[in-house]
């Protein structure tokens, strides 16, 4: 049994142009920009921002926005490297495959349902208290039994808004990637234009004695915030999952991902400089700190826009996780090692819809009724998990198949995918032990799913079985 078997690149192309099977191509390059952007702008800058700011880094949260920026530069050049050679959705499990072989592809799709799925879940429940906190501004109250995840001492049974963004998300995928994608630019133009509001706004209240001291945690503090705001870059390398649905992906794809990533990075240091500017950092603990700023120069005004700015943001996270999730398990299911259900495409829409609503049940399961709390260290994990074997993929490809047709190469190999490696592997390092214990734990279901299920079921198992007896 070769659990290292490969898939050849001619194979994974030759499958995502099949007729029947296959997914609509309907995506440029703005799109592909609008969706990285979309989700990754989002609990990061409106939540986390002010807990890393006033717990960890100080007025240097701004270089905690660059170290983890260049983690994520390094590592967004290597998906483009893979994006516009094997254009096929999948993102880092589909290149795994083609790369490390059936098994280490397994482990990180599996790797990935977890970032996708907690993700998805931690962010519909973010999304249900931004827009609850809306409705009491006008008045409205939702009964208590359904404003959250159980908890028996609260009185609450269920996150019902949570649950209902998670159905609404998914109705609008299920209806095509085109529609879905021309909402998600609809609702990335209000966040962008509330965020330039704040930094217009902001910029005027800016006291520069703020900034000092500016680093008051030390260099120990940057780094575990670094770490934390990982978490407001997670979302880039779900642009890779929409792979197949591009027109001129070799083109395209690239543009999608470094020019998100950098429209991204750019907005958060600029973010990061006024807000430490306006309110002195170890003021900037609360669970609204771009909000908070704007009260506490007596602008609430803005404030109300920021709250918009805030939902709008959070469900385009949302709408670009979910998309993710049910892209991830199409490729898992059509390579046979999960359900055949999964992989299953709508004639008209060219979406796989009932994946998109097995999908939607968990993840609905998870956001409303279970209480998350640490889990969402776990995407954290996950995702440097994912970037570190993408960049250790570029290099072995590199040495493997040297006359590869590559439309974008990252420059500077071996020394990017090197550097995207280290600086991964010093923020996994700067997590909690309990987060490794969680994850070690995924993986190891995973390992028993693929063994109990996964192996004997894999289409290349399949073919290698049928050659053998042929022989």
């Amino acid at each position: 049994m070769d659990l290292f078997r490969k898939k050849s690149i001619s194979l994974l192309l030759s499958q995502s142009e099949a007729k029947g099977a296959s997914l609509k191509k309907d995506l440029g390059s703005f799109d592909l920009t609008m969706l990285g952007i979309g989700a990754i702008i989002g609990t990061g800058v409106f939540v986390l921002t002010g807990v890393v700011a006033a717990e960890h880094a100080g007025p240097a949260l701004i270089l905690s926005f660059i170290l983890s920026a260049m983690a994520c530069v390094f590592a967004a050049l290597c998906y483009s490297e893979f994006a516009s050679t094997v254009p096929v959705s999948g993102s880092a499990y589909t290149y795994s495959y083609a790369t490390f072989g059936e098994l280490f592809a397994w482990i990180l799709g599996w790797d990935l349902i977890l970032e996708y799925g907690v993700a998805s879940s931690a962010v519909a429940a973010g999304w249900s208290g931004y827009f609850q906190g809306l409705l009491t501004g006008f008045g409205i109250h939702i009964p208590t039994v359904f404003t959250s995840a159980y908890n028996p001492e609260k009185g609450t049974l269920v996150d019902l808004p949570a649950i209902l963004i998670v159905l609404l998300i998914t109705f609008l995928l299920t209806k095509g990637v085109k529609k879905s994608a021309k909402f998600n630019t609809i609702m990335v133009l209000i966040k962008l234009a509330v965020i330039l509001l704040f930094i217009g706004v902001g910029a005027f209240y800016v006291k520069p004695e703020n900034w000092t001291p500016f680093m008051p945690f030390g260099f120990s503090g940057v780094a575990t915030g670094a770490a934390t705001v990982f978490f407001a870059y997670i979302g880039f390398d779900a642009v890779s999952t929409a792979a197949e649905e591009v027109r001129n992906p070799q083109r395209n794809m690239p543009i999608g991902i470094i020019t998100s990533l950098a429209v991204c990075t750019i907005l958060y240091i600029i973010v990061a400089l006024v807000l430490t500017g306006i309110v002195p950092y170890n003021l900037l603990g609360v669970n609204n700190p771009v909000a908070f700023a704007l009260q506490y120069i007596h602008q609430d005004w803005v404030a109300g826009f920021i709250s918009l700015g805030a939902i709008t943001g959070i469900t385009t996270v949302l709408l670009v996780m979910v998309y993710g999730q049910t892209r991830l398990f199409y490729a898992i299911s059509r390579d046979g090692l999960l359900p055949n259900i999964f992989s299953r495409v709508n004639q008209k829409t060219q979406t796989p819809i009932a994946n998109s609503w097995i999908t939607a049940g968990m993840i609905c399961f998870f956001s409303g009724v279970l209480p998350l709390n640490k889990l969402a260290e776990l995407t954290n994990i996950g995702t440097l998990f994912a970037f570190i074997v993408v960049s250790l993929g570029v290099l072995v490809l590199r040495k493997t198949q040297p006359n590869l047709k590559r439309a974008f190469k990252v420059p500077f190999v071996p020394v990017i995918p090197i550097l995207a490696v280290l600086f991964c592997l010093y923020l996994t390092l700067q997590l909690p032990m309990t987060t490794w214990i969680g994850f070690s734990t995924w993986l190891v279901i995973g390992l028993f799913v693929y063994f109990g299920y996964g192996r004997k079921r894999s289409k290349l198992n399949i073919e290698s079985e049928s050659e053998r007896k042929i022989s």
